[in-house]
């Protein structure tokens, strides 16, 4: 979906180049309809032509790519990812990729279903796009300067931050969510009238629709920047759930309200 995306936000952007999937038959073939790539084409066939390698599986198959990639690149080319963690990927792109630069990147944007039959050209529109360069110089090669220069293009807010320093924030801002989200719609398989709720359950329960399998790999290579997290949310609740008779509950409440509205000013 974050790849088919990509795509068609190109070519509403004005990008008049060929696009070249690399996929499953069903994958690509799903992104050809969506008008999204023109094109499969094989990893080396693919990679051999292409100015921009844009890794958008899952994390697992991200780290598969790079690992084969280095013989099969151009050397003038730039290789990308849309990983929702950064740390594993971008340590093991310096390891291995020789050949071009690689510059790590997370679209902070997505939807809970999967595939390029729910791909969307305005998905990035306003929303951030992380890159995880090594030192700031990465960011001025031409590539890179194109690269930055198209995701303008598509809409995109552009954040630079240390690997580190993006999957520790992701890991409250991206991750607890989503295991808060999966935790709390597990919790309702008991009750049997469901109906008997509001618009907020089904907000806080969207989430929930993901797939473990996409999250498997995020969850795996981010595993101590979220326990962290979840023992922190945990200690929270714990909190309160001893004051819920003491006006301790109501700073919360408004601790809250003051971040739920600086986010919405954010997003």
């Amino acid at each position: 979906m974050i790849g088919a995306s990509f795509g068609l936000a190109l070519r509403q952007a004005g990008f008049d180049g060929t696009i070249l999937g690399v996929s499953s038959p069903r994958a690509v073939e799903s992104a050809i309809e969506a008008s999204a790539i023109d094109r499969a084409a094989p990893l080396v066939e693919a990679v051999a032509q292409a100015d921009l390698v844009f890794l958008s599986s899952t994390i697992g198959r991200i780290l598969d790519a790079v690992r084969h990639l280095d013989p099969l690149v151009r050397p003038d080319a730039l290789v990308t990812d849309a990983g929702s963690t950064k740390c594993e990927i971008v340590d093991l792109a310096r390891q291995t990729l020789r050949r071009c630069q690689f510059l790590g990147g997370h679209p902070m944007a997505g939807k809970e279903t999967r595939g390029a039959a729910a791909a969307d050209a305005g998905l990035f529109q306003g929303r951030t796009w992380v890159l995880t360069p090594a030192e700031p110089a990465e960011l001025e090669t031409p590539m890179a300067r194109e690269f930055q220069t198209w995701l303008e293009r598509i809409g995109a807010r552009l954040v630079v931050l240390d690997s580190d320093e993006h999957d520790r924030i992701v890991s409250r801002t991206s991750h607890l969510p989503q295991l808060a989200s999966t935790a709390l719609a597990s919790l309702l398989g008991d009750v049997r009238r469901l109906e008997v709720s509001g618009s907020g359950l089904t907000d806080m329960t969207r989430l929930a629709a993901s797939s473990y399998d996409l999250w498997r790999d995020i969850l795996a290579t981010n595993s101590g920047h979220i326990e962290r997290a979840l023992a922190d949310y945990i200690q929270k609740l714990e909190h309160m759930r001893e004051n819920l008779r003491t006006r301790q509950l109501q700073r919360e409440f408004e601790r809250g309200a003051a971040s739920a509205g600086r986010l919405r000013r954010t997003v």
